[in-house]
């Protein structure tokens, strides 16, 4: 049976643990933690006054798929906020590919993600997750303003929805492979 490491990755309050409560089989594994006071300065809640949590650690949860071939992924949610990116690498060390979650009402919280996977040659899709409060634009305009490339998978997604959420780790898991197809072919005029 495959088993793949699949990391959910962006800003803080993007939606990131939702996404992975929402697809995951298991009670997933979460590391949230009341904001405080403390956290006042640190943390910017423009945009998510409504949110109260963060993820101090990680955010664990698992898909298994039976058919057409056994396949486990496991999934992997970093904590959003900078003074806990510290954990990234630990987290992202054998992952297949991420998902960049993003937030239109933020989406300047989503560069930072896409430069980690772009330095680190980590196969990756955007996803922009819709908040009811969020501006509305197309997936060419989020593609040009996080000058993203073409090869790379920009889609909608709603966090909380099980058939939204899979579309995007199922576009990731293809994603993914197209592109270690492609790392290991032998290029025309190469000898093989």
């Amino acid at each position: 049976m495959a088993e793949l490491k699949i990391v959910i990755a962006g800003g803080f309050g993007v939606g990131k643990t939702t996404l992975v409560g929402s697809l995951s089989e298991i009670e997933p594994l979460l590391t949230e933690e009341v904001l405080t006071i403390a956290s006042e300065g640190t943390d910017d809640l423009e945009g998510i006054r409504d949110k109260f949590t963060t993820t101090v650690a990680m955010d664990f949860g698992r898909i298994t798929f039976d058919d057409p071939r056994p396949m486990v992924l496991f999934l992997f949610g970093t904590p959003g906020q900078e003074r806990f990116w510290f954990t990234w690498h630990d987290l992202c060390e054998g992952a297949v590919g991420a998902v960049v979650l993003a937030d239109t009402r933020r989406l300047d919280d989503s560069f930072a993600a896409v430069s980690y996977f772009e330095r680190r040659g980590t196969p990756f899709v955007v996803a922009v997750n819709q908040f009811d409060d969020g501006y509305s634009y197309d997936t060419g305009e989020v593609r040009e303003a996080l000058e993203l490339p073409s090869s790379v998978p920009v889609l909608k997604c709603d966090a909380r929805d099980y058939q939204s959420s899979m579309d995007v780790v199922i576009a990731l898991v293809k994603h993914s492979l197209a592109t270690a197809r492609s790392r290991h072919s032998p290029r025309l005029g190469a000898p093989a």
